[in-house]
């Protein structure tokens, strides 16, 4: 079976997805296109050499017997719209961070795939998939450095062009909110945000850098320093400390350089190039599992935690006060 993939959104991250489906992966292929602009979105498939249909509508394009899957990657308000009505289509659906805009938002999908009983949704937390995050995993799964105590945890970008507002926590540090709880196996309880001095080389409606404090239920202590105008480079890090040891998130694989009378290795500028492996792993299972008729990855539940706790760290930053993180039990429909 060939799966038959509708892309909705054909901006910079949906036009790299219908490149990856149709030059890289196997086990589909893209049969329709939808965005705002009809234009970019005959364009963008064009440019990947796919003969799609384009689509004037998002929710024409889920109901139409020609596809089997959708790829949701438009503007963010627009996300809860069409992963509910994938779900009422019953067709597999991936979105791309926000599953929604609100709490509220991912709840009510949330709700209406438990009332469908089986699960569609995968979010695009690309993160689980990446190598060396696998590899950490692997260690504190394997309790290598006994039970984890602190993480100490950085997101550094060259720039954030476009940023304004909550939108460092909002749109980049909900990647770590992801991640670090899946990595513990663990949810959180509390979070505070510290605001340290203000870079000069950002927006002014900008504060950055933030850190971000977070508690777990277990009582692990994460401390997370997001900062999107490092100049730099693109540098993820997380170093566990565990009751035996320590582990660090390994850096991407380059070529150390002794030249010029210096020990050197380049840096990454760009989010995509250190990802792209972990994209490519993410779509492949993406695609396996729907051809199966399963969902694995980054679910609706997971989707909503983030957003609670994204909320509750957005207050934090307000207040300034330790704000309370308030996750109910896990459904047993997601509990596998």
């Amino acid at each position: 079976m060939t799966l038959r993939v509708g892309v909705i959104g054909t901006g910079a991250i949906g036009k790299e997805h219908i490149h990856r489906i149709t030059n890289k992966l196997t086990g589909a292929r893209i049969v329709a296109v939808n965005d705002v602009n009809a234009a970019q979105a005959e364009a963008a498939a064009k440019g990947a050499g796919v003969d799609a249909r384009v689509f004037d509508s998002g929710q024409e394009l889920i109901n139409s017997p020609e596809v089997d899957a959708t790829i949701v990657a438009s503007w963010g308000p627009t996300h809860e719209e069409f992963v509910l009505a994938s779900i009422a289509a019953g067709k597999p659906v991936f979105c791309e961070k926000p599953l929604a805009v609100t709490a509220e938002g991912c709840r009510k999908i949330v709700d209406a795939e438990m009332a469908h009983g089986k699960r569609l949704v995968q979010v695009g937390f690309m993160r689980r998939y990446d190598r060396s995050y696998r590899q950490l995993k692997k260690v504190l799964d394997d309790e290598k450095i006994g039970a984890p105590l602190i993480l100490n945890c950085a997101h550094r970008a060259p720039a954030a062009p476009g940023f304004k507002g909550d939108m460092a926590i909002t749109d980049s540090i909900v990647h770590e909110l992801d991640v670090l709880r899946w990595l513990l196996n663990d949810d959180y309880v509390s979070a505070q945000v510290i605001l340290p001095r203000k870079t000069r080389l950002c927006d002014a409606d900008l504060q950055d850098p933030h850190v971000i404090l977070l508690r777990t239920a277990q009582g692990i202590l994460i401390n997370i320093e997001s900062f999107v105008n490092a100049q730099y480079g693109y540098d993820i890090q997380c170093h566990v400390v565990g009751e035996t040891g320590t582990a660090s998130l390994p850096e991407p694989a380059d070529v150390i350089l002794r030249s010029e009378a210096k020990l050197s290795r380049a840096i990454l500028v760009d989010w995509q190039l250190r990802f792209i492996d972990a994209f490519d792993v993410e779509f492949q299972d993406w695609i396996d599992c729907s051809i199966r008729g399963e969902a694995q990855g980054p679910s609706s539940w997971d989707g909503y935690v983030v957003s609670v706790t994204t909320d509750a760290c957005v207050k934090a930053k307000q207040t300034g006060n330790i704000e309370p993180i308030n996750i109910p039990a896990i459904p047993a429909f997601y509990a596998g």
